[in-house]
């Protein structure tokens, strides 16, 4: 059974991907629909997608020549800020009504202000917000982050678009947000099985179409692939040598993970930017307290990003990677990192020294371009990992270690 393609909907939420602004975009365009880009976890998705709007995480499928962007940000910085760039210097972004950008990171924020510096989004009522994010999960952090959202993101929506920003459109918002949850995740499950009946890269693709289109418009089709995978039977022999966790950075390319699958390695949790961990797991919301505040205390306290440096955070990270290794049966871990990503440049290169040393995990440290999915060295690296993860269980069979 070839199973990347025998999913009835996974081709078209394939063709879904390979551009920005993709048919189910241009259709909910076409209802009167708004739509709002976003690039980080630290923007919460669930309140881009109130009354008229819709979420989009920004991405730049099919990149190619990165040079006008690298003009203006050198060639030190990472492919992903450049490659938002790019695209919206060749009109990739032209559709959106505006950008929900946030003070994550010095190359993100350069990237963003040359978009609106050079007025690369021609629409009259486009905005961009720039929301300041505190760098440690408390009270009075979590009620900064939702002040800064009201006055620089709702206040725009309401001014420019009349957009309805009420508790009542936040909490209608969340409800509509868990029910993709509640789908992602029951699919997801079925990643703990010893042969599991969904790959790494199926379940790639349709989470990724979570993010990058209008929910409303795949909701059905979703239901009936989650369908499908319940009824679907698993090849008798596994078609994988090893299972990996995959953390770190962002990855929007499924070819990536494709790549990892081809050299042996199933991916069974994704714990990086883009992914369901976190991400889709569902917002409750009580009746006693503001709905805005409520999401931005729950993403600030999900939030995995290597940016929080507090030592509770360094270690929560730490202890949640290993939980999905154990939770999802893995064999080893795949750190990753965008090049010149400043924060899991650092958060990469210590914690996979850690997992190793002191957790006893195996563990592949690997840095990569914004897109991978053809890279041979990478393939090299990931089947040698896979021989070592192979041994490694040998060795543990007979008693024996492995480290590193």
């Amino acid at each position: 059974m070839n199973r990347v393609k025998d999913l009835k909907h996974l081709f078209y939420f394939e063709n879904l991907l390979q551009e920005a602004n993709n048919e189910l975009v241009q259709q909910a365009k076409k209802e009167g629909k708004l739509a709002i880009g976003y690039t980080c976890f630290h923007m919460p998705e669930v309140l881009l997608n109130v009354d008229n709007c819709f979420s989009l995480r920004m991405r730049a499928p099919r990149t190619g020549s990165l040079e006008i962007a690298t003009y203006y940000m050198s060639n030190y910085t990472c492919e992903y800020c450049r490659a938002l760039l790019e695209r919206a210097v060749e009109g990739g972004y032209n559709f959106l009504d505006g950008i929900a950008g946030v003070d994550a990171c010095a190359q993100m924020n350069r990237s963003m202000e040359n978009i609106l510096v050079q007025k690369l989004i021609p629409r009259d009522k486009f905005f961009m917000s720039h929301v300041d994010v505190p760098y440690k999960v408390t009270e009075h952090g979590v009620e900064h982050q939702a002040e800064q959202i009201r006055t620089k993101v709702f206040q725009k929506l309401e001014e420019n678009y009349g957009v309805d920003t009420s508790d009542e459109a936040i909490r209608k918002a969340v409800e509509e947000h868990n029910e993709i949850c509640r789908i992602i995740t029951e699919m997801g499950e079925y990643r703990k099985e010893d042969n599991p009946r969904i790959t790494g890269y199926e379940f790639h693709i349709l989470n990724l179409v979570t993010y990058v289109c209008p929910k409303y418009l795949i909701l059905e089709k979703l239901r009936e692939t989650l369908e499908e995978i319940k009824n679907r039977e698993p090849d008798e022999k596994k078609n994988y040598r090893a299972r990996v966790v995959m953390a770190g950075s962002e990855i929007d390319d499924p070819d990536f993970t494709k790549l990892v699958e081809e050299a042996g390695a199933l991916v069974v949790a994704d714990r990086f930017c883009f992914g369901s961990f976190p991400g889709r797991q569902e917002i409750q919301l009580g009746n006693e307290e503001d709905a805005l505040k409520a999401v931005c205390r729950r993403y600030m306290e999900d939030s995995q990003c290597a940016r929080y440096m507090s030592h509770e955070k360094i270690q929560a990270r730490r202890d949640f990677v290993r939980k999905l290794y154990e939770d999802y049966h893995a064999d080893g871990i795949i750190y990753e990192q965008l090049k010149f990503c400043d924060y899991w440049g650092y958060e990469r290169a210590l914690v996979s020294h850690i997992m190793q040393e002191e957790y006893q995990l195996p563990v592949l440290s690997v840095d990569r371009p914004y897109r991978a999915g053809s890279s041979g060295q990478m393939r090299t690296r990931i089947q040698a990992f896979v021989e070592r993860m192979e041994i490694k269980k040998i060795q543990n069979q007979r008693g024996g270690t492995l480290h590193g």
